[in-house]
């Protein structure tokens, strides 16, 4: 049995730390809530992880550091380097293995397949902050710091996800409604599921193999209209409506939440296909994404 230390404490994180509590291993899952699931296992720590000195304390004894915190969306470029920071340091101090969670917005958009070996060369401000977070962490691997992998997930979907489909999508076509969404409905993206990220970031906590690199999580590969479309027939609802948000309409909502005028720089993303390829995960650790299906169930 090991001792496993999970932070935050949105969808993937308590996933996470489930799935180490059934497998026997005592886990740690701490944010400034205290939420996360309710087993035996797990105990729920209260902690806001900028506090360096109680962070370290907190995850000593840990085999394993988990990062899977975030900021407020529209704070990202101040407030994820401080937090991030925190977190690394404690990790360092407790000498245990760190294991981030991450996303695709460090690539440029390509022609073709994403990889893990795809340069990070990002012209976006939180492009930049996910790689720049990517590029410590893996400074601190190579000097002998620590242990450190990153897991990259494409968008989220899946019970409890924050994402912009279970934000924009997802309530409007169980009420019948037409959907505005972020780019082209109709251009391929990676999706994936919130229990294939958890299943990839225990996975890579196990194996020697993962260190001193990232990986990409198991990808779910469609379009918004499929995903849509599916979720409506799961759920008995009338064929989904979407469109595409106008700049006027992007303009005005960003008056009345700074979270809209974020959406724009992340365009690249959403209105030509942005695929990664899950490979080197399954090939290294035999993880594959679930069905849509499976993935949409929960919802």
């Amino acid at each position: 049995m090991a001792v496993r230390a999970v932070i935050g404490r949105g969808a993937t994180a308590s996933a996470t730390a489930r799935r180490f509590a059934e497998d026997g291993d005592e886990v740690r899952l701490i944010s400034r809530s205290g939420g996360g699931p309710e087993h035996p296992g797990v105990e729920r720590i209260v902690l806001d992880a900028h506090r360096t000195e109680d962070l370290t304390e907190a995850i000593q004894g840990a085999a394993t550091v988990f990062n899977c915190a975030a900021t407020p969306y529209h704070t990202w470029p101040e407030s994820m380097p401080v937090l991030f920071g925190s977190i690394l340091t404690a990790t360092e101090r407790a000498g245990a293995d760190y294991v981030m969670l991450g996303n695709l917005y460090g690539y440029r958009q390509t022609a073709g397949m994403i990889t893990e070996r795809t340069p990070m060369e990002p012209h976006t401000r939180k492009g930049k902050v996910r790689a720049e977070l990517w590029h410590q962490a893996k400074a601190a691997h190579d000097a002998g710091r620590l242990r450190a992998t990153e897991v990259r997930a494409g968008q989220f979907i899946g019970a409890g996800a924050v994402s912009a489909f279970n934000i924009l999508v997802e309530p409007h076509v169980l009420k019948g409604e037409l959907a505005l969404v972020h780019g082209n409905p109709d251009t391929v993206h990676s999706f994936t599921y919130i229990e294939d990220v958890a299943a990839a970031l225990v996975a890579v906590a196990r194996g020697e193999e993962a260190w001193g690199r990232a990986w990409h999580a198991p990808m779910i590969t469609a379009t918004v209209r499929e995903v849509a479309a599916r979720f409506a027939e799961l759920r008995g609802a009338p064929e989904p409506r979407l469109e595409e948000f106008t700049e006027r309409e992007l303009t005005l909502l960003g008056f009345t939440d700074p979270l809209w005028n974020e959406f724009r720089e992340m365009g690249f993303m959403c209105d030509r296909p942005f695929i990664a390829d899950d490979t080197d995960m399954r090939e290294t650790f035999g993880l594959k994404a679930s069905q849509l299906d499976e993935a949409l169930a929960g919802m």
